[in-house]
């Protein structure tokens, strides 16, 4: 049993990309895994200030959502970041959460990660998306990008209920066991 934590970077509750985590998130619970989703735009996440305060004690000056976030993400054995693509790149909620790992991201070590984009357009639109995500991954040691999911081809809400992505988000969340040994 894993911890799986889900991150969803939309800005609409419901949007394409947090259905896409809702199916993983059925997927994991069902193979047993403990499984939490935390909805970025529900909580206070102020901008990174560059201060660099949290270089002398390990933590943000900035009182907000970030220190619990922080907290999950280190205790978490899974972590699924999900996000809309957005003029080829992720929603600023996604972007503004991960500057602000900052103070606490070489404790974010040995996780799987599984990403989840979603695009008007077709897979090849969301490429930097996903090499941005990666670019976030390869910052923490030990970190493994384990799977992604592409829900291309969806651009109103609820779009993606009749695309391949659904399944594909449910069976990779149902087969984290097995995908990651430790």
């Amino acid at each position: 049993m894993k911890n799986v934590l889900i991150l969803s970077g939309s800005p609409r509750k419901r949007g394409n990309s947090d259905m896409l985590c809702d199916q993983f998130y059925k997927g994991a619970d069902e193979a047993g895994n403990r499984c939490e989703k935390m909805y970025l735009q529900d909580m206070q996440i102020g901008f990174c200030t560059a201060c660099y305060a949290c270089r002398e004690n390990g933590r943000c000056i900035q009182k907000d959502s970030m220190t619990e976030v922080l907290e999950k993400m280190i205790q978490a054995d899974v972590i699924v970041l999900a996000t809309p693509v957005y003029f080829y790149s992720m929603a600023g909620q996604m972007k503004t959460f991960i500057d602000r790992t900052l103070p606490r991201y070489t404790e974010i070590r040995n996780k799987h990660f599984y990403f989840i984009v979603t695009a008007a357009d077709g897979k090849s639109s969301m490429r930097r998306t996903v090499e941005s995500l990666q670019g976030f991954t390869d910052c923490l040691s030990g970190s493994k990008v384990a799977g992604i999911v592409y829900g291309a081809e969806v651009w109103s809400m609820g779009d993606i209920q009749d695309k391949r992505a659904m399944t594909e988000a449910y069976e990779l969340g149902k087969s984290i066991e097995k995908r990651i040994a430790r």
